[in-house]
């Protein structure tokens, strides 16, 4: 699993030099740091959102949502099926959680190193 994460890492800066080849109107610093942040904001909103799930926040919700639904549309009386239907926290991915973690921890890393880089010269 280990090396995969490097994989994908290196894969994702690779990425980012594509969207700074294609998108940026200049080709400096500045305009590099832009598309890595890009990136790493996509990732960064995945993990906050993965971590406010895994959390069970949604849970309450979903759980709210599913009896209204089965109170007021099952004709066949209460079959409670909403009961055995897994909640969003229980259906959760740690492995994948993890490794979109270090995905956007090692670009957010990288985004701060060549900040101060583009600030400190």
């Amino acid at each position: 699993m280990l090396k995969n994460k490097w994989k994908f890492l290196v894969i994702n800066i690779i990425l980012t030099c594509l969207f700074f080849l294609i998108f940026a109107a200049d080709y400096n610093l500045l305009h590099f740091i832009n598309s890595l942040f890009y990136l790493c904001f996509v990732y960064l909103i995945i993990v906050l959102f993965m971590y406010t799930s895994k959390g069970g926040f949604f849970d309450g919700v979903t759980f709210g949502f599913r009896r209204f639904k089965s109170i007021m549309f099952t004709r066949n009386g209460y079959l409670e099926e909403y009961l055995d239907k897994p909640l969003p926290s229980e259906n959760f991915n740690a492995s994948i959680y993890q490794s979109l973690k270090f995905q956007a921890i090692s670009l957010l890393v990288l985004l701060i190193l060549l900040l101060f880089l583009y600030y400190a010269f």
